[in-house]
């Protein structure tokens, strides 16, 4: 596990160096598989759960366990292997950044051996993540500058049992929910381990990989408006306001002039259906109605059922509400 020094290295000199580097490449695939753009062929690019399972599971979203299991990368198959039918393939930097985190110890995580890599993209920051790994490059380590394309790891099996035949490396791009998480976990699952910091997988909230590669290759694709443009699952009133998510994706908080002038007694939030805080509006104490924690104000019906996987809300007896793990998701969110 890494030291708690090199974790607050990656968020006070190492952030302050990143934040001035600005992705000025697309996206891009993180592995010499780009069987993604050749229609019919899913199950090249693709590692589904098992040979009798469609290319699906191995997709992001609600796709496994009869869509009520998420799924928040890509699995992208492996192109080569060595005489021991091991993956060699390199696993490249998906685009500008700085290395914030990496697991050198594959039985601490389901994600075996992995990294992190922040980029900044149009002011917006993201986060990549690689996992499964079989080796980390030689200077692969928490502040590295990497560049698109660059070779940051090799595929691998690492994390859990994974076959030969379906060696992958696992490919995410998120948002982070909050730089309190490891104080926040502490308080809340008191007992449980958490041997990755911030860096643990639950303050990492995934987009869909898939949308944002294909996006690119029409020239066209804004990270900014992908994000501001996520379909709305709920929107949840909280009464927070002062919050790390606030500060680090200030381009998602909205402007309410009423708040402005009167003062923010909380905020009103859209979440989608992965729990990504998408729009974050301020409202005044005028504007709320009742003393609760949270308020859940809307669900998206046709969304839900579409995609359930994260249970954040439930409808009884004809009314929505939201589930203890939507609590625990805005509680992570807004500690």
């Amino acid at each position: 596990m890494i030291h708690h020094r090199l974790l607050r290295a990656a968020f006070a000199g190492v952030f302050l160096f990143a934040i001035k580097l600005a992705a000025q490449s697309p996206f891009q695939f993180p592995t010499a598989n780009h069987a993604l753009f050749e229609p019919g062929k899913e199950l090249s690019f693709f590692a589904p759960t098992s040979p009798d399972r469609p290319w699906t599971t191995g997709s992001f979203g609600c796709v496994r366990t009869d869509g009520w299991q998420m799924h928040e990368g890509l699995d992208i198959l492996h192109l080569h292997t060595d005489k021991h039918g091991e993956p060699t393939d390199p696993v490249l930097a998906t685009a500008d950044g700085a290395v914030m985190y990496f697991n050198t110890k594959a039985g601490l995580s389901n994600y075996g051996k992995y990294i992190v890599i922040r980029h900044l993209v149009e002011g917006v920051e993201i986060y990549s993540v690689y996992a499964h790994l079989s080796e980390i490059a030689p200077g692969v380590t928490p502040g590295k500058i990497v560049k698109a394309g660059d070779v940051i790891a090799t595929m691998g099996r690492t994390g859990q049992p994974i076959e030969k035949a379906r060696a992958h490396v696992h490919y995410e791009l998120n948002v982070l929910v909050n730089d309190r998480f490891a104080a926040w976990f502490k308080k809340s699952s008191p007992g449980e381990r958490n041997d990755h910091g911030v860096w643990n997988g639950q303050n990492l909230n995934g987009l869909d990989p898939r949308e944002i590669l294909l996006g690119e290759r029409d020239g066209k694709f804004s990270m900014l408006n992908f994000l501001r443009g996520q379909t709305e699952l709920c929107r949840v009133l909280v009464r927070a306001t002062d919050f790390p998510f606030l500060k680090r994706y200030p381009a998602l908080v909205l402007k309410n002039p009423k708040a402005e002038k009167e003062g923010i007694a909380g905020y009103e939030i859209s979440l989608n259906y992965n729990a990504v805080a998408f729009a974050l509006m301020p409202r005044a104490a005028s504007e709320i109605k009742g003393a609760a924690k949270y308020q859940l104000l809307s669900v998206n019906d046709a969304e839900y059922r579409a995609h359930p996987c994260r249970k954040l809300v439930v409808q009884s007896g004809g009314r929505w509400q939201l589930t203890d793990k939507g609590q625990r998701e805005l509680d992570m969110l807004t500690y």
